[in-house]
């Protein structure tokens, strides 16, 4: 990850997201529970080098967290995940985020979110998943869940039938600090989704630390990795 981007402002004409996902390696997957946890996460985060980050709206939390932090972290890059309904599209994309994710693939929610413009990253887990995506125009895919599906090995043989197409995939499920190099040495993942590195324990405990840390040990296997 280049030292410049941390600690300013994300702009979307600096680069594209793909290519930002690309350099960063690894995306922050986070439940909140609270929305004051919101701001000293995202610098705990930035502290660590990690600059993207997907709030998951499993709680009431979520957005309230994303308005936060986009007053007052600007440089952090923020998304949200486990968008189930047109109708979150619509609210996140006013609230600001910069892309969005579920779990699997919902035409209806990945229309709505080409409507409006919000990039949009659906869940697969099966080839009949992957060619859905594709009849709708998606060319990233969320890997889901990844390490109980088969893992590398799994996405490999499933993607195989694809590769023409150029398709990247973001895994996450079960990627952790000890198995993130053998995804990242597979020129199939664009990022991977990183839900280790600040759990939800960790935040509610406030944990920035150990979060920190987390971040670090990351990013510093992403740099050997990649460059």
């Amino acid at each position: 990850m280049e030292a410049e981007r941390i600690g300013r402002e994300f702009n979307m004409s600096d680069t594209s997201l793909l290519d930002t996902i690309h350099e960063s390696g690894v995306i922050a997957v986070l439940v909140f529970d609270e929305a004051e946890n919101a701001v000293p996460l995202a610098r705990a985060l930035l502290e660590g080098h990690v600059n993207i980050m997907e709030l998951t709206l499993r709680t009431p939390a979520a957005m309230d967290a994303l308005k936060e932090i986009k007053a007052n972290v600007p440089e952090m890059i923020v998304g949200i995940g486990t968008i189930l309904n047109p109708d979150q599209v619509q609210e996140v994309h006013e609230a600001g985020a910069v892309f969005g994710v579920a779990p699997g693939l919902n035409p209806n929610v990945v229309q709505a979110a080409q409507k409006v413009g919000l990039p949009f990253y659906p869940g697969v887990a099966t080839p009949s998943d992957i060619e859905k995506a594709v009849e709708l125009g998606c060319s990233i895919l969320k890997f889901f869940p990844a390490e109980p599906s088969g893992g590398l090995g799994y996405l490999k043989s499933m993607a195989g039938p694809y590769a023409h197409l150029d398709l990247k995939y973001i895994p996450l499920g079960g990627v952790n600090a000890s198995n993130i190099s053998n995804y990242l040495e597979s020129p199939l993942v664009l990022g991977v989704g990183g839900s280790w590195i600040a759990t939800r324990q960790l935040i509610h405990n406030q944990d920035w630390k150990t979060i920190t840390q987390n971040a670090l040990e990351a990013t510093q296997i992403i740099k050997e990795m990649r460059g």
